[in-house]
């Protein structure tokens, strides 16, 4: 009896198993700027979390707002300011640098270690999302959700996983600044209205790639990495 009581439990193990499958690392997004003298350390920060566990996904999203002090940053990008702009109406605040943005739900100022480690850890708590994946497949990416409840957006991210910038001008003129996944192209898929579904692109500009499906509300339902390097990367400023 014992061992039919083993071996049932064994199988009801296993049966919980696809559900702990749909966990995913929580997205960290930092919007900062080479020009900002209060960014560094945030950018530090958000390179240890990237060293430190699979199960967060640290973006660092360079805004244009900074480029007026006699500094434009190299990895700045429009499309990073509008994002950032989307949230700063979502949480009914302005914009501001250093900002992050945990999970799509929560903001705070991103040199705030106690904070940032506290949201990343409710957002933990949350609970299983929806699946997805990113794969090379030929010379092309294939981004592959799953079937939930809900609806959203599909979002492809190029990102570098690290740069050193020595800056030259304006805030941090002097300093040599260590900066980790620094995103340098975001690209709308498409919509997802709950059902699975599999979207296909070209290699995005950055040495590899995120997957993010955001809901209408800003939350991030689901997160992936691409498990390797893209040979097709652009040439990127140092």
């Amino acid at each position: 009896m014992k061992i039919v009581a083993l071996i049932s439990a064994a199988l009801m193990l296993a049966a919980i198993r696809p559900a702990a499958a749909l966990e995913r690392p929580v997205v960290v997004e930092l919007f900062t700027s080479q020009s900002c003298s209060s960014c560094p350390p945030a950018e530090a920060l958000i390179g240890r979390l990237a060293k430190e566990s699979a199960d967060v996904l640290p973006l660092a999203f360079h805004v244009t707002y900074w480029n007026h002090l006699d500094w434009r940053d190299p990895y700045s990008l429009p499309a990073a300011t509008a994002r950032q702009n989307t949230y700063a109406a979502q949480f009914c605040g302005p914009s501001y640098t250093p900002q992050a943005v945990i999970d799509g739900q929560a903001g705070l100022v991103g040199s705030d270690e106690t904070g940032l480690r506290a949201a990343i850890a409710q957002a933990r708590r949350v609970g299983p999302s929806v699946r997805v994946s990113l794969a090379r497949e030929g010379a092309r990416l294939a981004a592959r959700v799953g079937s939930g409840s809900g609806a959203g957006r599909v979002l492809l991210i190029g990102f570098d996983p690290s740069h050193t910038s020595r800056v030259l001008r304006g805030e941090n003129a002097g300093r040599t600044i260590e900066q980790a996944n620094v995103v340098r192209s975001i690209q709308d898929l498409g919509p997802w209205s709950g059902a699975a579904t599999t979207f296909e692109a070209a290699a995005p500009a950055g040495e590899t790639a995120a997957l993010l499906l955001q809901a209408e509300d800003g939350r991030i339902l689901g997160a992936a990495r691409l498990g390797e390097r893209l040979a097709s990367a652009e040439g990127s400023p140092r």
